[in-house]
């Protein structure tokens, strides 16, 4: 008797969410996919300073170069406890040493700031003191994930606007929203313009001759923010 009964609820559990699933697929609803994007600026640009000995005119020593790149950062008021990091050597960028005795000449940072007027000024100001082995590693922007959030949701209020504009001429209303899904959402990386965004880049004097005093004018290509959803609505 205890399995009959088992079985029969059982039985009825499964019509039940059967029942459910037929309900869904009986009501009429319409299904519309929507997308919106946005540019932003990029907040977040990485440098990759390397100080090599061998690399400047003068032969200065490794230590002598690093002194003369923290007086520079220093003088744009950059907070270099927050913002410069020495990169380990046995990271990725190791490739950059060629032999044993390489270590010992040279002295790799990575250096955080904010905007491309920062990246022409320091880089302008590191040519100055013979330090020109300088490149822009990666960009970002600080805050994607809430802009990634808020696009998915205009997304989904440009779906259902998409609907009721669709519904419309046949004098009917959308009601509520009975699946949603989140097809796409992606940033893509932006480009210095004219040039990928991880391009070597050996002097300012190279590119603007006897302006290589000034600071460069570095412009950055907007970064692209997108989202995709596909939404289905009742049809009341």
């Amino acid at each position: 008797m205890k399995n009959i009964g088992i079985c029969i609820l059982f039985g009825f559990l499964s019509l039940q969410a059967f029942g459910q699933s037929k309900n869904f697929i009986d009501q009429p609803f319409l299904e519309t996919v929507a997308e919106v994007d946005t540019l932003v600026v990029p907040d977040k640009i990485h440098l990759l300073i390397i100080l090599n000995e061998e690399d400047n005119r003068n032969r200065k020593s490794t230590e002598e170069l690093e002194a003369s790149m923290l007086q520079v950062l220093n003088s744009l008021k950059i907070d270099l406890e927050k913002n410069l990091s020495v990169l380990d050597y046995s990271s990725d960028f190791k490739k950059y040493f060629l032999g044993g005795q390489k270590i010992l000449k040279t002295k790799m940072y990575s250096l955080i700031v904010n905007d491309a007027q920062t990246v022409g000024k320091v880089m302008a100001g590191l040519e100055r003191k013979e330090i020109s082995n300088v490149s822009i590693n990666k960009t970002q922007y600080s805050k994607s994930e809430q802009l990634l959030l808020n696009l998915k949701a205009k997304a989904i209020l440009k779906a259902k606007q998409n609907a009721e504009k669709m519904v419309e001429p046949l004098n009917q209303k959308i009601g509520k929203a009975i699946y949603i899904s989140d097809l796409e959402s992606k940033s893509i990386t932006n480009q210095l313009k004219g040039k990928v965004a991880g391009l070597q880049i050996r002097g300012a004097s190279s590119i603007y001759g006897n302006r290589a005093s000034k600071p460069m004018i570095i412009d950055f290509e907007k970064m692209k923010f997108s989202s995709k959803v596909n939404v289905k609505f009742i049809i009341e």
